[in-house]
């Protein structure tokens, strides 16, 4: 047991409980609560956005999957960042523009319908409860490993600090504690992969890796059809980002267009500079930690590969750094969705009965509670492949809302409403077919990773139905179309 790395963990979750509670007295109305007044400053925004997109999967997922199934896996960490590449080209500065909070907000403002809004809801919510369901798992795996203590140990813990930060001081209390996460995440894994880097090289460089480990679309491990996964990764992870409800709901905290594509620039950098390392303790961990590869306990192959790998005291304290940015990764990303999804059921599902901030904290209690029942009860994928899987669905269900509704004038509301309904049911089934039963090899490829199809799917029947209903466009969208790619300098009114 590293003392130190359970001292760290301690620490960490005293300093994020002691944020929310002070975020308190910055929150005296409900637009503070929700927006922090638009007053957060662009690098802290860039960082929080940063610290909730890396989750548990990018810090511990990830390394598993590389040390375990090869150089295949460098599929997601690419795909992570390029996600925010086609985010800052096609929706960043149209997206922040709109004024739209939340998903549903966009879907409603830019094609006038309840009942689209209503279903984006919904699907909302699912994608939220899909993205912290790997969380509360990772959780489990990082504390039994730390402690030795109940799987259930580690997302009661977790599941409690979130809605305390949360529920005490809103959005900011979020976005100061996931923009300091960003940096604790970035030196726990870039410190320790370059100091084991530094020990292997002094060792001889001794192999890493031989045979279908090193070979792309190899099919190596597990993979029954590598290329059909790979293609399904990157299509999830390039356009899943955009369905990611944290990420839209951080869009509206900042000032104007301009300054959204500026943020996403930034988010892309921080991206690419924390996904340097995560292969590299993946491809470190074949050596040091041999006894991991293809077990039920991979994914805690950061934690136990700085003791492994360091002796002594050295050992115990990057042990203790990586511990902190694992569980920083977890709480990061479980309050960002868990706020955003939070704020979803306030506004749209809770509305007739709780209103304003009651309302918002009610909403936190739902977004835990969910996926905390029932997270002991999935099989058990790997943590990266978990949250693709959540991206997937947010890529079937709203990037192609998202990208005809910003760049085609001739989408119609029973066109949207139709590939909202086709992408999101179809991922979503999948995905839960996935995660509570098993399947032939063949077949599981298809069902645990189904962006590759239904995303075309979704696009293919959202243009189709448009194209049908013509008379159905929205009277208004030219005008709405004019206010997303218009500068706010040429603008006469201000959000």
């Amino acid at each position: 047991m590293n003392v130190l790395a359970i001292a760290a963990v301690i620490l960490l979750i005293t300093v994020v409980l002691a944020i929310g509670l002070n975020g308190i007295q910055f929150a005296r109305s409900t637009s503070d609560f929700l927006t922090a007044r638009r007053e957060p400053r662009q690098l802290v925004v860039a960082a929080g956005i940063s610290g909730s997109f890396i989750s548990a999967a990018s810090v511990m997922g990830i390394s598993a999957l590389v040390m375990t199934y090869g150089i295949d896996m460098l599929w997601y960490p690419v795909g992570f960042t390029v996600g925010y590449l086609v985010l800052l080209i096609l929706v960043a500065a149209p997206l922040r523009r709109s004024g739209a909070f939340t998903l549903p907000d966009f879907a409603e403002a830019r094609l006038s319908s309840r009942t689209l809004r209503r279903m984006c809801s919904v699907f909302t919510v699912v994608i939220g409860w899909l993205a912290v369901f790997p969380q509360l798992k990772a959780a489990s795996i990082a504390l039994t490993f730390l402690t030795g203590a109940s799987t259930v140990a580690g997302p009661l813990v977790i599941a409690i600090v979130a809605a305390l930060t949360i529920a005490a001081g809103g959005y900011n209390s979020i976005a100061t504690v996931q923009s300091l996460q960003y940096w604790l995440k970035l030196a726990a894994v870039a410190l320790t992969a370059l100091v084991v880097w530094s020990v292997w090289l002094r060792s001889g460089s001794p192999m890493l890796g031989s045979g279908s480990w090193g070979e792309p679309l190899s099919g190596f491990g597990h993979r029954a059809n590598p290329f059909y996964v790979n293609v399904a990764i990157v299509l999830a992870t390039a356009l899943g980002v955009m369905g990611l409800p944290d990420i839209f709901t951080r869009y509206y905290a900042i000032k104007d267009g301009k300054q959204a594509r500026r943020t996403s620039l930034i988010v892309l950098v921080m991206l690419s500079a924390f996904y340097l390392f995560p292969p590299m303790l993946g491809a470190l961990g074949r050596y040091y930690t041999p006894d991991l590869i293809g077990t039920a306990n991979m994914d805690s192959v950061v934690l136990a590969l700085p003791q492994a790998a360091l002796p002594g005291i050295l050992g115990d304290i990057f042990g203790a750094l990586v511990a902190a940015g694992a569980f920083a990764a977890i709480i990061s990303t479980t309050t960002g969705v868990t706020f955003s999804i939070a704020s979803t059921l306030s506004q749209d599902l809770l509305r007739r009965r709780l209103s304003g901030i009651a309302g918002f904290r009610v909403g936190v209690v739902i977004t835990i509670a969910v996926p905390f029942a029932f997270v002991f009860f999935a099989r058990d994928f790997n943590l990266a492949e978990m949250i693709v899987m959540s991206m997937a669905v947010g890529a079937s269900t709203f990037s192609p809302l998202l990208i005809l509704g910003i760049w085609w004038r001739g989408l119609s509301t029973p066109g949207a409403i139709a590939g909202v309904i086709v992408g999101g049911t179809s991922s979503t089934a999948a995905v839960l077919l996935a995660l509570f039963r098993t399947w032939p090899a063949d077949m599981q490829s298809y069902i645990a990773a189904p962006a590759a199809w239904s995303v075309p799917l979704a696009f293919a029947v959202t243009v189709i139905v448009s194209l049908m209903t013509q008379d159905q466009r929205p009277a208004n969208a030219s005008v709405i179309l004019g206010r997303l790619h218009t500068p706010e300098r040429f603008r006469t009114f201000k959000d």
